[in-house]
């Protein structure tokens, strides 16, 4: 991805964000919004909204979605990052996702629905936005030791093993208990990572 494409990237990352944001606030305060207050709590325009979330129903479902994981996984990064070890990092994220699956999985269903057949708001991702961020974050210890290409395939293959997508494969395909699915989650992660830093080592 060459710099003005990660430029325009990390901005529409940063206005989708924003839209959510304010729109988990409204839930918070015990509101049924409607895309003109969310439009107007974001200060961005109706059109804008609906660039990022072709329905006000995928939208409330993302709002809810960060309300009940944004803090705990955030904080669980945080407190694995004593000594910088990416693998802890990854791992605390995996196990505060899975924490959370019996309350966040069925709106990540109903999320995935939504999003499957729906457009791509300019060519980008139509969601796990949140996911590649934390991604992100849990491996920048090691981003100096990867080139900028290596960095986003590692990105871009933990994206594979963490959030939703994951745990239906490994539930609804592999019939594995929600243990079976958190050990297989977490020795993926730990593999890629490995061979990620043998390959830029060697």
């Amino acid at each position: 991805m060459v710099e003005a494409e990660k430029g325009r990237y990390r901005q529409r990352r940063r206005t989708r964000d924003g839209i959510v944001t304010a729109t988990a606030a409204l839930l918070e305060a015990g509101e049924s919004p409607s895309v003109n207050e969310i439009a107007d709590a974001a200060d961005v325009s109706r059109r804008t909204v609906y660039q990022y979330f072709p329905t006000l129903e995928q939208l409330l479902i993302d709002a809810t979605l960060f309300r009940l994981s944004q803090a705990a996984v955030d904080e669980a990064i945080d407190a694995a990052g004593a000594d910088g070890d990416p693998s802890e990092r990854v791992a605390a994220m995996i196990r505060a996702l899975a924490a959370m699956s019996a309350e966040t999985l069925p709106l990540g269903r109903a999320l995935i629905r939504l999003t499957t057949d729906a457009p791509r708001p300019d060519g980008q991702p139509r969601r796990g936005f949140r996911r590649v961020g934390w991604i992100e974050r849990a491996l920048d210890p090691i981003r100096p030791r990867l080139s900028p290409a290596e960095f986003e395939r590692l990105v871009s293959a933990l994206a594979m093993v963490v959030g939703w997508e994951a745990l239906i494969v490994l539930g609804d395909v592999r019939g594995l208990s929600e243990q079976e699915q958190l050990d297989t989650a977490l020795w993926t992660a730990r593999t890629l990572i490995r061979a990620a830093l043998d390959e830029a080592d060697g």
